[in-house]
């Protein structure tokens, strides 16, 4: 669950002052959900991706829970069943051979009347636990200011940490324990959030880190272990970050980590959380005796404008770390609301640490499946050439060399461009919409995996740079992807159109 949400071109928004106007939009989404019953069509909607996994319709955030079970992926996300606004927090759940094709199962959790997740079941995690799927998740109540964590005066909401269990092979029923196994933060500390839980096993012994903060001070994450996942011992924080020193709601001003997600990679360990609107990775050193960690070197998970959010890793049959993260919406409120949907699922990207202990990524290779027909190849002589994009659904692969001059990608027609990227392989930089990425490849020769999915492009550099970015209302009959080289450094490029999952956008 988010500590904040960003509300397309206007502001942050902490959650006190989200939660303060959630009686508003109840009253105002049950009109907009007239309104979509009565004439949206989500199968003409061109902004809906196609090959990107979402529910059937309504609001979704964070992934949560992802597993391989008995030869099939299972992912849960956070849903509104409701409306395509935040609130009322459940689990939608759907599967998938591949994790590329999906199918939308019944929900998973939903808030329990009187339980400790009454107001909402946020985000969390899945491992097996004596054989069977077990979630370790954040539940919200209400509760006295004095014990809240979500300290609201309006709507003060206590977050503990609960636990449901699944014996169905096909993870469709869950029992949850009736109490949290982790009721409250531990005592004396002025902590900014306690939510989110990461697991996982050392030996037999299990450790959860809880996402939090400590006020002033920066974001952390708290550590648990336990032997039996019913009754947890806190230790010390896992990793800390500092306060960026501005009095904004506590994930806006990095006192406060959402999402944190830890893990052994390629014999170093990454640290993964969500705060100030951005996703970090760390990767370094896990003291396996004093149970901390210390980063060696750090960077931004996706450098797109505030889009991707909130990831969560997974192991899939082959050991691969796969991550997926929420692409958020970046339109205002009252679009996404009266078209009936909102988020999606980024692509998988498959996770290494480089011989330099840098991570790397790049979109899992089963997605080239979707590829559709003969592909478009670049011709050398040119300088311009510009692709038709049918239903803007398509995927590009290019490569370009150094000391020849920048290349430029654009998105759109050509009395009206929406995205344009320019690869510098000199430099190693790459710009979008004429603001350069805060970071470089290497010189050398730079190669860019582009996806153009709806209203989303996410785009990969040298396995080193994601950028992932919203683009809304581009024409389907008339975009255009125009390469424009002029000092001949493309050395080849190619453009496939991909197939849909389903026949209706419904991405089942």
């Amino acid at each position: 669950m988010r500590g904040h949400i960003l509300l397309p071109m206007t502001k942050e928004v902490s959650r006190r002052e989200f939660m303060q106007g959630c009686a508003d939009v109840a009253a105002a989404s049950m009109l907009r959900r007239s309104a979509f019953a009565a004439g949206a069509d989500l199968a003409m909607d061109t902004n809906r991706p196609q090959f990107h996994l979402l529910p059937a319709r309504n609001w979704m955030n964070d992934p949560n829970g992802p597993i391989y079970w008995k030869g099939k992926y299972h992912m849960f996300c956070q849903y509104n069943p409701h409306a395509a606004v935040w609130g009322d927090m459940h689990w939608a759940h759907a599967v998938s051979p591949d994790m590329v094709h999906w199918q939308h199962l019944p929900i998973a959790l939903s808030p329990t009347k009187g339980g400790p997740d009454e107001e909402g079941c946020f985000s969390g995690s899945a491992i097996v636990y004596k054989g069977a799927p077990t979630f370790i998740y954040t539940g919200v109540k209400r509760a006295p200011l004095a014990e809240a964590t979500i300290k609201d005066e309006r709507n003060p909401l206590r977050e503990s940490q609960c636990l449901a269990v699944s014996h169905d092979p096909e993870l469709k029923t869950w029992k949850k324990l009736a109490k949290p196994v982790i009721p409250a933060p531990p005592p004396g500390m002025d902590i900014t959030g306690f939510r989110d839980p990461c697991p996982w096993r050392e030996g037999d012994t299990w450790y959860v880190g809880v996402g939090s903060g400590i006020r002033n001070k920066g974001g952390c994450v708290l550590l648990y272990r336990s032997h039996n996942l019913r009754r947890w011992e806190y230790l010390h924080p896992l990793a800390e970050g500092k306060w960026n020193g501005k009095h904004t709601d506590p994930v806006g001003s990095g006192e406060m980590w959402e999402c944190p997600d830890f893990f052994a990679l390629d014999g170093k360990h990454v640290l993964l959380y969500s705060t100030e609107g951005t996703v970090f990775w760390e990767v370094g050193t896990y003291d396996a005796e004093a149970k901390r960690f210390t980063g060696e070197q750090k960077g931004e998970l996706d450098y797109g404008p505030q889009v991707y959010y909130a990831p969560k890793s997974m192991v899939d049959k082959d050991g691969n770390r796969i991550l997926w993260g929420w692409l958020r919406e970046t339109r205002p409120e009252a679009e996404y609301a009266s078209a009936g949907w909102a988020g999606m699922m980024s692509l998988p990207r498959v996770l290494r640490v480089n011989a330099s202990g840098q991570l790397e990524m790049r979109v899992l290779p089963k997605v080239e499946d979707l590829r559709a027909g003969e592909p478009v190849r670049w011709q050398a002589r040119k300088n311009r050439i510009a692709w038709p994009v049918k239903g803007l659904s398509a995927s590009l692969n290019m490569q370009v060399q150094p000391l020849h001059g920048p290349v430029h990608i654009v998105l759109g027609t050509e009395a009206k461009p929406a995205a344009h990227f320019q690869l510098d392989a000199t430099s190693g930089a790459l710009t979008f919409n004429a603001k350069e990425v805060g970071v470089s490849v290497s010189q050398g020769e730079m190669k860019l995996s582009l996806y153009l999915d709806g209203s989303v492009v996410e785009v990969m550099v040298n396995d080193r740079i994601a950028h992932t970015s919203r683009v809304y209302d581009l024409e389907p009959d008339r975009t255009l992807l125009t390469i424009l080289d002029p000092g001949r450094a493309v050395s080849d490029a190619t453009l496939w159109q991909m197939r849909p999952i389903s026949s209706n956008r419904l991405t089942s």
